[in-house]
């Protein structure tokens, strides 16, 4: 008799610690936990109707991420979220765009499609007021170009940054309006038209006018 061959009970979890570490940051981004405010392993765990195991595993990768933080004999908390920390994610966001855009130039110059598809989808979240549909196609635009490097490595890297949770994070903490972003994403999509060959200078200019945005947004507020 031929037995099947035993499943490393890690392996075997990824596909749940997955869907816990989407409930975590749904509550980060909803404020149901804020900067400095405790994770209850246990306790979430209770209410998912799981072990412990797969909440500690999804808590260590948003960990990674820099989204929170292990706290000794106080277990795990939500990262007070800054600028600065904002400033560091963008830096080497802004590096691997620039090089995404300049490999992708020929493919996105010849099929620019992708970029003006997200452009229209982006202005029309703007007109009707959805942070949302912003938020989504703000990045699923920066992913297209990332995307169209042809470069897995640095499709693997960039989504490691898990930018669509930074990115909402910094709209809903730090009060970043995407809506004045759409004209850049136009104005980047026809540089890539256009076979601009300044267009990863461009990109990568663009995102980091997000901290820039950011700093102006906290000036404000205080």
């Amino acid at each position: 008799m031929i037995h099947p061959p035993e499943v490393d009970p890690t392996v075997a979890r990824n596909p749940l610690r997955g869907q816990i570490r989407r409930v975590l940051v749904d509550g980060l981004l909803s404020g149901r936990w804020k900067p400095g405010q405790r994770i209850v392993e246990r306790r979430i765990a209770a209410e998912l109707n799981v072990s412990q195991a797969p909440v500690r595993e999804a808590l260590r990768e948003l960990e990674a991420v820099r989204l929170i933080e292990s706290v000794p004999n106080k277990g795990a908390r939500v990262r007070d979220f800054g600028v600065a920390d904002m400033a560091e994610i963008y830096q080497v966001r802004a590096g691997l765009e620039l090089v995404a855009a300049e490999l992708a130039l020929p493919r996105l110059g010849a099929h620019p499609e992708p970029l003006e598809r997200e452009v229209d989808a982006l202005r029309e979240a703007t007109a009707t007021g959805d942070i949302e549909g912003q938020i989504k196609h703000s990045v699923d635009f920066h992913r297209e170009i990332v995307q169209a490097s042809g470069n897995e490595m640095l499709l693997h890297t960039w989504d490691s940054l898990r930018v669509e949770v930074w990115t909402a994070l910094s709209v809903r903490w730090l009060n970043i309006e995407l809506h004045a972003k759409a004209t850049d994403h136009a104005r980047i999509t026809e540089a890539f038209r256009a076979q601009d060959p300044e267009v990863g200078r461009l990109v990568s200019e663009h995102v980091r006018n997000y901290v820039q945005a950011a700093l102006a947004a906290r000036e404000q507020a205080e």
